[in-house]
């Protein structure tokens, strides 16, 4: 087992990463007001990002994972720090970071089609409407909805409400895509699924991926590094774990691996132990 420090980690150089950084979160910090004071959420975060790795974030809740993913996709702004893509320093939302979420986030009123059209056409505007539509029938087709492209959220499962989502997300070609708990309300077996086609859809848009989940067992069999957070306030990053199980990844062959119980077993302790939460 490799705990990797935030300086130490190189990217492999024939594998799917550059070697140049392509997200870094530098000295990150966020501070918000309140009557008591100022509460400090996150403090001093560092973290490089290379391009086409899978991130999964750990940690327990109010460790500040929501809001370090809220700056990088723009939604909120460091109070100290700053997070960079390519280079440029992120101040707002923009295509080329998506957002998928635990509630799915659909409008209920249109089909789900119509919530992947809407996002295409709200970035692609110069494209044609005959280009629009197969963009968005392709990415539903990838997710395996081409026959329920006509069907309203209520008429969907959890299972499938996440995938529009995430074909949502993709339509867009985002450069990183950022996803908080997108399977935690799911049952196991739909989980699984879920998990499946999300690497397989990782592989063949060679995107970037950052997520969160409180689930050891998904963060070990999707991520290439394992983040782990200490609790907050104050909360920054712990540790920061290399995953070393081979590409395409086979879950029963990844369960038999002593590695993933070990593995498991430092996550559990860390989290249970290390950073257990004092009443």
């Amino acid at each position: 087992m490799q705990i990797i420090k935030e300086n130490q980690y190189t990217p492999l150089g024939t594998g799917r990463y550059a070697r140049d950084p392509f997200l870094v979160i530098e000295e990150v910090s966020k501070v918000y007001p309140s009557k008591t004071g100022a509460s400090t959420v996150l403090d001093r975060v560092n973290l490089t990002v290379y391009e086409g790795e899978f991130i999964c974030l750990i940690g327990h809740s109010g460790c500040g994972k929501t809001t370090l993913l809220n700056m990088v996709s723009g939604f909120n702004q460091p109070t100290s720090g700053e997070v960079r893509l390519q280079t440029k320093r992120v101040t707002e939302p923009g295509p080329d970071r998506m957002m998928v979420f635990q509630n799915y986030s659909l409008l209920p009123w249109m089909t789900a089609f119509d919530n992947v059209y809407l996002a295409i056409d709200a970035v692609y505007q110069n494209k044609s409407k005959a280009d629009k539509r197969a963009i968005a029938l392709e990415h539903l087709a990838m997710v395996g909805l081409t026959e329920a492209a006509d069907k309203k959220p209520s008429q969907l499962s959890g299972g499938m409400k996440q995938r529009v989502a995430i074909a949502r997300a993709l339509a867009i070609r985002p450069q990183v895509l950022i996803l908080d708990e997108p399977f935690g309300a799911l049952d196991a077996i739909t989980k699984e699924e879920l998990q499946e086609e999300l690497l397989q859809i990782w592989r063949d848009h060679q995107v970037t991926v950052l997520m969160i989940t409180h689930d050891i067992d998904e963060a070990l069999f999707l991520a290439d590094r394992l983040v782990m957070m200490t609790n907050g306030p104050s909360a920054t990053i712990g540790e920061v774990l290399d995953i070393p199980f081979a590409r395409p990844r086979n879950r029963a062959r990844i369960m038999e691996d002593p590695k993933y119980y070990q593995l498991r077993n430092h996550v559990l302790d860390y989290l249970y132990r290390k950073e257990a939460h004092m009443e």
